[in-house]
């Protein structure tokens, strides 16, 4: 059975990364009560559950158990980053970070979204200004090709997805290409066409994503979702015109609270959507959060606010039937990136995900839960054993 954790053998050792069975599991999630589990919910609509989770976060048994539960996707939210895998420039790659968590995850029997191939982030103190801006073409090419493809090469039939290209798009670039990222200067807008046929060629079977957020209503800095919209719709008709193996848009949908039931404009993402799914792409929720600006300090407020804004966006995504997978972004407010990058201005601490602090399910559990049992059905993207 998937979820039969007195069968979890592997065990954190003091080393941590001296093999694959270096994640644990414990028996069950503290204060979890009987439930469906998400995955199963999803599964029965035909749509694939899953969550972005880390080594260092399952390190902890109890949060490692309710993600077992309630997840059958594992996206790999720091462990295939490059401060994991090459954290200085003329390192050799470590993937004893990424070996970790893709055995966690077959051990579990779930399916694996790997992130991210190419990216302008996630690079670590040991990258300094001159050697991400620095570089020749050839050296480029060989940092971040022959990265992606020594990747995509060691956990070939093993990492179902890929976020192949992450954050490339903006309405202020060239022909909706970013150009302030370290590979433009060297590359040109040819780096994404080609690191999609490098991750194809090293996995045929892969499903080769490009993932992009700043979609569903203004943000936090007063950008509108259109221009970004029509952004990303550019990028992906270039790179098809071009051939690239591009299968599926990552949607990463971190909702902004701040008035989001008058911001959000579901006649106009509706329609997008169905742009997208026009191209032939899927379409996958890939980092699904609430960041609760806007919404009153006060728990139970927020909490409400934050299961409204839940409930409003998947309704409107998942009406969608090529919407084929759903990631939050973490399930546990015990580990969220909203805590230490977007600090609420009043102190409170920040309230984005299904469970709290203490491992509870939360109004917004329920609102996520209701919204995938409600989805139309669709054609199951991935097997995922019962």
């Amino acid at each position: 059975m998937r979820h039969d954790f007195s069968r979890r053998s592997l065990l954190l050792g003091a080393a941590g990364l001296a093999g694959a069975g270096a994640l644990g599991v414990s028996a069950t999630p503290a204060g979890a009560a009987p439930r469906t589990p998400l995955w199963k919910t999803a599964k029965q609509r035909g749509i694939v559950f899953g969550s972005s989770t880390a080594t260092w976060q399952l390190s902890d048994p109890d949060y490692a158990a309710l993600f077992s539960r309630e997840a059958a996707l594992l996206f790999t939210e720091d462990d295939l980053l490059w401060y994991r895998l090459k954290p200085t420039p003329d390192a050799d790659l470590d993937f004893s970070y990424a070996d970790q968590i893709i055995a966690f995850a077959e051990a579990q029997n779930m399916r694996v979204f790997g992130a991210h191939l190419v990216w302008d982030e996630g690079f670590g103190d040991g990258w300094t200004e001159d050697d991400l801006w620095g570089m020749s073409e050839q050296r480029a090419r060989t940092v971040l090709f022959g990265t992606a493809r020594a990747v995509v090469r060691r956990y070939r039939g093993r990492v179902d997805a890929w976020s192949v290209a992450n954050e490339v798009t903006s309405p202020e670039g060239e022909r909706g290409y970013r150009t302030d990222v370290p590979w433009w200067e060297p590359l040109g807008p040819s780096y994404v066409e080609e690191a999609f046929h490098v991750a194809h060629d090293a996995d045929p079977h892969a499903l080769l994503v490009i993932n992009e957020f700043g979609f569903e209503t203004v943000n936090e800095w007063g950008d509108e979702p259109g221009p970004r919209r029509r952004a990303t719709l550019q990028v992906i008709d270039k790179l098809l015109d071009q051939g690239a193996p591009v299968h599926a848009l990552g949607v990463q949908a971190h909702l902004l609270a701040d008035q989001f039931r008058d911001r959000f404009d579901a006649g106009a993402y509706t329609r997008w959507l169905g742009e997208v799914a026009d191209r032939g792409l899927q379409i996958l929720i890939t980092e699904l959060d609430v960041q609760d600006d806007g919404l009153p300090a006060d728990v139970a407020a927020r909490d409400a606010g934050v299961r409204d804004v839940y409930r409003r966006y998947l309704d409107v995504a998942l009406s969608c039937r090529d919407v084929r997978a759903v990631m939050a972004f973490g399930l546990s407010d015990r580990y969220t990136w909203l805590e230490e990058d977007y600090p609420r201005d009043d102190g409170a601490a920040r309230r984005p995900l299904a469970y709290d602090d203490d491992l509870a399910p939360k109004p917004a559990y329920a609102a996520i839960a209701n919204q995938l049992g409600g989805a139309p059905h669709r054609p199951l993207l991935w097997s995922i054993p019962e």
